[in-house]
């Protein structure tokens, strides 16, 4: 309902306030509706089913038990799961992907609902501009016009600012400015391991890895880290009383139980014997194959190659050659005066490079 209120606002702003032919608007709408059937839609889907084979086989347990067991003190929970896990998923899929399921593990580790969900919110502000193998990135490109690496490495110089903030501040909301000063060594390390690839990968690779690459630093650096440091206070919650890994509240444990049943169709499971390395291994390796095969379906080459086997170019009625684009969107060349240029509407269906197949 929100969506369909959206357009209709879009679309009224675009009729009566610009003067938008009709034909175009619709048009448009038309297109931005497929774009977010494919592949937008098709990289949530295919994530989702991931996360859903992963509850059903009882591995995404094995896998959050994994994250809990490295990081005892909720502080640092917050850093590994909402920061770098949360990362992850933004890389791999976005859209609200990243916030749901961080915050389902933290409510399962005893985090109160509410709670859980704002600070995945705000753990997500530093990976987002990269979200869904870079899509933001890619369709910016797209309508401007400029070059994609560019963009790229543009937006890859200003956002490790604030993936070194992010860590910080995502504390800060949890358990205050001394609160955060227990965990300082964990929130640093969580930001520089990923804002240190965030540039270098966003500069000189292109946007469909950012994320996918600097998580995964940040949580090897983190999980480094916690082998030889532990925080030497012990935070407790709001409501003075310790909120303990792998000891929920009441509250937690209910919504646990309910949100299993929803995920995976099945009741919760009863606290489960210390998991072996072979558990967490086999937890781990479907988001390890994830990695590897969007790293190998990102290498400019095999995009080329998988292109120049299956990518039908069409152009959408309606809408090819209408939009006129001029300064300061189309560059004012030198000695050339600046001509409107029409804008074309010429798509691609790269269905063999994208995520999923």
């Amino acid at each position: 309902m929100q969506g369909f209120v959206r357009t209709l606002s879009v679309l009224t702003v675009a009729l009566f306030a610009y003067g938008m032919p009709l034909k175009a608007a619709a048009a448009t709408t038309l297109f931005g509706a497929a774009y977010g059937l494919f592949p937008i839609g098709w990289i949530i889907l295919n994530l989702i089913f991931l996360y859903q084979l992963t509850v059903r086989k009882g591995l995404f347990e094995v896998l959050r038990n994994s994250l809990g067991s490295f990081a005892p003190d909720p502080r640092v929970q917050v850093i590994l799961i909402a920061f770098s896990f949360g990362a992850f998923f933004e890389g791999a899929a976005g859209f609200g992907t990243p916030v749901a399921v961080t915050a389902a593990i933290l409510i399962q580790l005893g985090f109160k609902p509410l709670q859980a969900s704002g600070l995945s919110l705000i753990a997500n502000t530093a990976p987002v501009a990269y979200g869904a193998l870079g899509t933001p990135i890619i369709a910016l490109s797209g309508v401007t016009g400029l070059d994609l690496k560019e963009l790229s490495a543009m937006v890859g110089r200003q956002l490790p600012i604030f993936s070194l903030i992010v860590p910080f501040w995502v504390v800060w909301a949890l358990a205050g400015f001394h609160g955060m000063l227990g965990v300082w060594p964990a929130a640093l390390t969580a930001g520089v391991a990923f804002a240190i690839p965030q540039f270098l990968v966003s500069n000189f690779h292109g946007p469909w890895l950012v994320d996918i690459v600097a998580a995964i630093c940040s949580m090897i650096a983190v999980g480094v880290l916690l082998k030889f440091w532990q925080p030497k206070d012990t935070w407790h919650g709001d409501n003075g009383e310790a909120v303990e890994t792998g000891a929920p509240t009441a509250l937690s444990a209910q919504i646990r139980q309910e949100s299993l049943h929803e995920l995976a169709g099945t009741a919760a499971r009863a606290p489960r014997s210390p998991t072996s390395r072979d558990e967490i291994i086999r937890a781990w390796v479907p988001w390890g194959l994830l990695s590897l095969l969007v790293f190998l379906w990102g290498v400019p080459q095999v995009k080329k190659f998988l292109n120049d086997i299956a990518a039908p170019k069409y152009q959408v009625a309606g809408l090819h050659n209408v939009v006129v684009r001029t300064p300061p969107v189309v560059p004012i060349l030198r000695s050339v005066m600046p001509r409107p240029t029409r804008c074309g509407s010429n798509n691609d269906l790269p269905w063999a490079i994208s995520t999923g197949v």
